[in-house]
């Protein structure tokens, strides 16, 4: 999914879980626009979803992000970036270019967040590297809804993979157990 992408510093009252109280938090999101207007109004729009009717936000920042595509999958919780620099061998000089460009890619963690990257970029023509993959603190992604059908389909897709949780991982005693023992005897 490729668009401009504004990242929007949204500051409110949240509901903490640690606690059960309710504290200042200051969040970044994203959402699809075509001006800093449209964003503000997006963001304002989208963030009635996590208030209470007396409740309010305020935009501390508003700002174009630098992803070139984002990319929900389904069963996580966190936002990567992905640095992905594609090679090009330049015949005129006869050196190699890289142009870096970034990803916005949905995982549980860096390495899921890895072959989330190298899964959108298996049909990439030309060569690339992955030279960086940081989390991001982004809470929160909305993609922008024409209306149309077809894009109705598209959305709620995307909407269903970034709001899936991810699957309960349960440890296995038996396998922890044999991984202790492995490990043990690796040492002796």
């Amino acid at each position: 999914m490729s668009a401009t992408w504004y990242e929007c510093k949204v500051k409110y009252r949240k509901l903490d879980e640690a606690s059960g109280t309710l504290k200042v938090k200051t969040e970044p999101f994203l959402v699809d626009a075509i001006s800093y207007t449209e964003a503000e109004s997006r963001i304002t729009e989208e963030m009635q979803a996590y208030l209470a009717e007396t409740e309010e936000i305020k935009i501390t920042n508003i700002k174009v992000a630098n992803y070139a595509e984002i990319h929900p999958f389904e069963n996580t919780d966190r936002w990567f970036k992905s640095k992905i620099s594609l090679i090009a061998f330049d015949e005129e000089s006869g050196k190699e270019r890289k142009t870096n460009q970034y990803l916005l890619v949905q995982a549980n963690d860096v390495k899921e967040a890895y072959d989330h990257t190298v899964e959108v970029m298996k049909d990439t023509m030309g060569d690339y590297t992955i030279p960086a993959i940081t989390e991001s603190p982004i809470m929160d992604v909305f993609p922008y809804f024409t209306g149309e059908e077809e894009e109705l389909e598209k959305l709620e897709k995307f909407n269903a993979l970034k709001d899936s949780v991810p699957e309960s991982l349960e440890l296995n005693e038996k396998l922890e157990m044999a991984d202790v023992l492995a490990t043990a005897e690796e040492e002796e």
